[in-house]
């Protein structure tokens, strides 16, 4: 996993989280958790301490979900809310996004995101979109491939308690590592989501 190479470079503190020996408590000192890609395919712990994520969140953190498949979830509790994953993906790295309210915070602060930011993709834009969601998420932009119908599960922000809980299908995976800045921007909104 590059993905936090490519964080640290840009100046952030980033630590590889050992679901085995944290404890509880030590969640408090991120401001920001990014659960990785089949995360909860794969960490038989996350079937427990998914609960810890949602407390954290509650307490004012924020939990960015990279996506997950829907096949052998250790848990079918991904996220506070009801969230359904699909098979939804967008294989056209250059599908037109829409955003849903241009004036969201995520698309503002504190990099200004626009159509340019999902230009220069490389492989895909996203894969395991949300397929259905609680109303306490707010879905960001839509988008499609071809002839297919749009959907708006690839980033979905739900606010919970004091904090944000958030799905992303979006390839992060992919474009960090990449060097595309456009996606990084995004990445830092999203990151920096609970900082005025």
């Amino acid at each position: 996993e590059e993905s936090p190479h490519v964080l640290q470079n840009v100046g952030y503190q980033a630590d590889l989280i050992d679901l085995k020996s944290i404890k509880k408590d030590e969640l408090s000192q991120y401001e920001t958790i990014v659960v990785g890609i089949r995360a909860f395919n794969t960490e038989d712990e996350l079937a427990t301490k998914n609960k810890w994520l949602f407390e954290y969140a509650k307490n004012g953190g924020t939990v960015i979900v990279q996506y997950q498949t829907s096949m052998n979830l250790r848990t079918d509790e991904i996220a506070p809310f009801q969230l359904a994953l699909g098979r939804t993906r967008i294989t056209d790295e250059n599908a037109t996004v829409n955003f849903i309210d241009p004036d969201m915070k995520v698309l503002n602060h504190p990099f200004p995101i626009s159509q340019t930011n999902f230009k220069n993709w490389v492989q895909e834009q996203g894969l395991y979109y949300a397929d259905a969601f609680a109303k306490d998420f707010q879905p960001v932009f839509s988008s499609q491939d071809f002839d297919e119908k749009p959907t708006k599960g690839g980033l979905l922000i739900g606010t919970y308690g004091k904090g944000y809980y958030i799905y992303t299908g979006l390839s992060f995976f992919r474009q960090l590592p990449a060097g595309n800045v456009g996606a990084l921007e995004l990445f830092i909104n999203l990151i920096e989501l609970n900082n005025d």
